[in-house]
């Protein structure tokens, strides 16, 4: 398939999961607290703690599925320099080396027959989205929707702190 019938057929099927739900992440949801004062939210500090956690937790995540998009990417470079060095040895008349790489290691799977791109979107699909889904709700109950509440805690103590003077 054309790259430029991927990414039509990824919008489409974007389109489909929005329509359903189960679209990206609301990343205007933390704008919510520009209305809402934290200290207004009525937490148990055990509430904030397990909200600061899954807040942790889900940004390491993401950092995990930026590393996998790093993967996926450099080995899509790498087949690329593979795919080249096939035609070269052909070129020169390195039949038998070209032919293996046509035929045994371009078209192999990273981890067993599945390539890159489908690892990126069964994580995305069947581990990162259900999660964001949960963190998103557990927030939305407990804080408003408000994300962050223990660093924009701590930001309003250190910015009281500098206007009185305390050290």
């Amino acid at each position: 398939m054309s790259p430029d019938r991927d990414r039509d057929r990824n919008r489409d099927e974007l389109d489909v999961r929005e329509r359903n739900g189960e679209g990206e992440r609301d990343t205007n949801a933390d704008s919510r607290s520009d209305h809402t004062d934290v200290d207004d939210l009525e937490l148990t500090d055990a509430e904030q703690d397990a909200l600061h956690e899954l807040q942790l937790a889900i940004e390491h995540i993401h950092r995990s599925y930026g590393n996998l998009l790093a993967f996926h990417h450099e080995l899509g470079h790498a087949m690329n320099r593979m795919a080249e060095a096939e035609t070269l040895l052909r070129e020169d008349g390195h039949e038998e080396w070209a032919d293996e790489l046509r035929d045994d290691h371009l078209p192999r799977g990273a981890v067993e027959d599945r390539w890159t791109y489908e690892l990126v979107e069964d994580f995305q699909a069947d581990f990162l989205a259900p999660l964001d889904r949960f963190e998103d709700s557990v927030r939305d109950e407990l804080a408003d929707g408000i994300g962050h509440v223990t660093e924009r805690r701590y930001q309003r103590r250190l910015r009281e702190r500098a206007e009185g003077g305390d050290g």
